[in-house]
């Protein structure tokens, strides 16, 4: 942290009678509905980043607002509670509330598969895992919240998700660090992907996206359709059919960018690509169904099969862990 950042943080602090008057970090619980009883975590920076954590979904990112403006999708389900949730089929879209962040794996990414024997449900079930303990800290430079997601079963996988998301108070940015371990005695598949959501008023057909990828590959004909157009937005379009694009770099850092003039407001995305090696552009431009997803991980959300078949599945050996960074940052008006 800067010294001068550091400085005007405690000069402030001698106006403020609590410092919950500016930032901090306040547990809520939704009542009624299908989000019912669901514990939040409202993060809030004092310079106009705030942050919405549902601890029973992943503690993963409901909301994600800058200085009054929504930068995430919410989908129509809105909040639904782990209770809910469907793995059958595409049961796993009546529960997907998206926000800013909805964390896939941790064994398969991408529709209902079949691998190695084992029936594997939609984009994994970590998203649905309530964590197991979640506490928020707060110091000098940054709002720091821990949890521990644990999605392990009899006979099953024995992978552990370490998260933490570290909310600055010097600047308006945010980073994400996950680590999982193999707590059994066998090998076992790593898959994860940052479904990253992009959502109105960041997103309109007057918004910018900056992907500097080295290499974009369409996953099927109907984005090959708009393989010329893959950066371009639209406005809602009736019956619109989703189009995914796999981006891959050359280079050690990973990166996407959106920034809407009409709001003043865009964020970027930042990532290591010897830890999460692919970013899946997600465009969606339905109505209501009106979504970008930025989406870095160590896989493509075309299922296990899929990245066995390309010798591009993660393996993790018993006792061993993987570490993820990811961070997000705020843009505003140049």
């Amino acid at each position: 942290m800067r010294k001068n950042a550091k400085r005007g943080n405690e000069l402030m602090n001698r106006y403020l009678g609590h410092p919950s008057q500016l930032y901090g970090v306040e547990e809520h619980r939704l009542v009624g509905g299908k989000g019912d009883g669901m514990r939040l975590f409202e993060i809030r920076n004092g310079r106009g980043l705030e942050l919405t954590v549902s601890a029973d979904r992943c503690a993963d990112i409901a909301r994600l607002t800058f200085k009054g403006d929504n930068m995430g999708y919410f989908a129509p389900s809105g909040y639904v509670s782990p209770a809910y949730y469907d793995r059958e089929g595409d049961g796993f879209l009546k529960s997907f509330t998206a926000g800013f962040l909805a964390t896939c794996g941790l064994t398969t990414v991408g529709p209902p598969d079949e691998d190695d024997g084992e029936q594997l449900p939609m984009h994994g079930t970590i998203g649905n895992c309530p964590a197991e303990s979640i506490y928020a800290v707060t110091d000098e430079d940054a709002i720091r919240l821990h949890a521990v997601i644990n999605p392990s079963s009899l006979f099953g996988e024995k992978l552990v998700l370490y998260r933490e998301i570290i909310c600055s108070l010097d600047r308006n940015c945010f980073e994400i660090v996950d680590t999982v371990r193999n707590e059994g005695d066998k090998i076992s598949p790593l898959m994860i992907l940052y479904h990253m959501n992009m959502g109105y008023p960041l997103l309109d057909e007057n918004a910018e996206l900056l992907i500097p990828s080295d290499h974009v590959k369409p996953r099927d004909a109907r984005a090959q359709e708009g393989l010329d157009s893959w950066d371009k937005l639209l406005p809602p379009q009736e019956g619109f059919a989703e189009q995914c694009y796999y981006h891959t770099y050359d280079g050690e850092k990973g990166a996407a960018q959106i920034y809407n003039p009409t709001i003043g407001k865009g964020l970027r995305i930042t990532f290591d690509t010897k830890e999460l090696c692919f970013l899946t552009e997600w465009k969606q431009m339905g109505v209501r169904d009106y979504v970008l997803g930025l989406e870095p991980g160590n896989c493509n959300p075309d299922g296990r099969k899929a990245m066995r078949a390309q010798n591009k599945l993660q393996i993790l050996a018993p006792g061993a862990e993987a570490t993820f960074h990811v961070s997000v940052e705020m843009l505003e008006e140049r």
